[in-house]
């Protein structure tokens, strides 16, 4: 089971983690993997000077967009991007 955390504080979600929210959804129905993850949010990881963050089971990836999220689940899914 993958855990993804997505900070939904106040300066990562305008900087574009709600967008990011999106693509993760869109990734995870398209390779079909809802059923494989644990996905939530959080108020605030700390880290806002470098937000958008989402952790990937318990690692941190900061300044992510939604270009980037394809990517980073594929990579923690084991699977070419």
């Amino acid at each position: 089971m993958v855990k993804v955390t997505i900070c939904m504080g106040s300066s990562c979600f305008s900087r574009g983690n709600s967008k990011n929210l999106e693509a993760v959804r869109a990734w995870l129905a398209a390779h079909d993997r809802e059923d494989a993850v644990v996905l939530r949010g959080c108020r605030c990881g700390g880290l806002c000077g470098e937000g958008p963050n989402i952790w990937i089971d318990e690692v941190c990836h900061s300044g992510v967009t939604p270009e980037a999220v394809p990517g980073l689940l594929a990579k923690a899914f084991g699977e070419e991007a």
